[in-house]
């Protein structure tokens, strides 16, 4: 944590905002929670601001002590709501949110959030208001920390789906396609893939053919597997749709049935698992004291070696994390 540290605006800080953008997911509640606690321990108060830069722009915030953040470790969601707030794209939009934080007395914000979220911490941070990010996409795909909140519990709610689906499958003798989320990344698909034991796992990163997909199936019911389980995040060309059409206009050469279940938003939700509870505290708890006491501010608190890690806001966006190598190889290994 050898970082350059922003100085404080004008002293020591009073009051400090945080906020949830973007997509939701497991343990943005228990992040909002050791923000603020960690903030009133250190003698500041809180305000939530409610809809992420939405509720920024439009002054919709509540204030925030320890007994409104009781009871939210176990929930998931976000208690403050988030939305998508094209308007805060421009720069009219961002005076605005700019406007409302110097009005309410407000002397840091934390933003938790994905990418689109810290790219937004950024522009206020190039606008001299001192902001801090912490990563929250269950996409995992930041840069400057190893995983972000929400990931874990979102692969557990997956590998969940992976188990209960092989059963029918085997039941059935089936090839199920299960599509995960991963728009423009495939690490949920990779990693769950990987550890429930699929056949196949086809992500955007990796072009793979649809008459690949089919020998795999047909390999699989040759060999006398009862089932067949192919990953495909959502994101993955030509689409999971196309590759449907595609395998049942070979189904009788294929021997499995050909089914798909796309498990969509249950992704986001349910109850944040230990880890996701642990690391939103740490990295929630380490932002608002970096920020109170040290004065950190244009900075990511992330998570890298087990440890509290900072990376500039503009490292942290500048482009997408890719999925580790050697994960693909161990993933294609597996699969044989």
């Amino acid at each position: 944590m050898a970082e350059e540290c922003a100085p404080l605006r004008g002293g020591n800080m009073k009051r400090i905002a945080v906020l949830t953008s973007g997509g939701d997911g497991p343990g943005l509640n228990p992040c909002i929670r050791a923000v603020t606690r960690m903030a009133l321990h250190l003698g500041v108060s809180v305000t939530g601001i409610q809809r992420g830069y939405a509720g920024l722009i439009a002054n919709d915030t509540l204030e925030l002590d320890a007994r409104s953040v009781g009871g939210v470790l176990g929930r998931g969601g976000t208690f403050l709501g988030t939305a998508r707030c094209p308007e805060f794209m421009t720069e009219k939009g961002r005076r605005e949110a700019l406007r409302t934080l110097n009005r309410l007395g407000i002397d840091g914000l934390v933003v938790i959030g994905g990418n689109g979220s810290l790219t937004g911490a950024l522009q206020l941070h190039k606008m001299g208001f001192p902001v801090l990010g912490i990563p929250a996409t269950i996409d995992n795909d930041v840069n400057g920390t190893d995983i972000s909140i929400g990931v874990d519990t979102t692969l557990n709610t997956i590998l969940d789906a992976i188990d209960r689906i092989k059963d029918t499958a085997s039941s059935h003798q089936r090839a199920f396609l299960i599509e995960t989320m991963g728009r423009n990344s495939g690490y949920l698909a990779l990693v769950s893939g990987l550890s429930g034991g699929a056949e196949l796992v086809l992500i955007p990163e990796i072009e793979t053919p649809m008459e690949k997909v089919a020998r795999i199936i047909e390999d699989a019911y040759i060999r006398g597997k009862a089932h067949c389980i192919i990953l495909v995040a959502e994101g993955w060309k030509p689409g999971t749709r196309a590759l449907v059409d595609y395998l049942k206009s070979l189904q009788a050469e294929l021997g499995f049935e050909i089914r798909l279940t796309v498990l969509g938003h249950i992704q986001r939700g349910g109850k944040p698992s230990a880890f996701d509870r642990l690391l939103a505290t740490r990295l929630g708890a380490a932002a608002a004291r970096l920020m109170i006491e040290e004065g950190v501010a244009g900075k990511m608190v992330g998570w890298v070696g087990s440890e509290i890690y900072l990376t500039p806001l503009d490292e942290a966006v500048a482009f997408q994390k890719e999925i580790s190598v050697k994960l693909r190889e161990l993933a294609e290994i597996m699969d044989q």
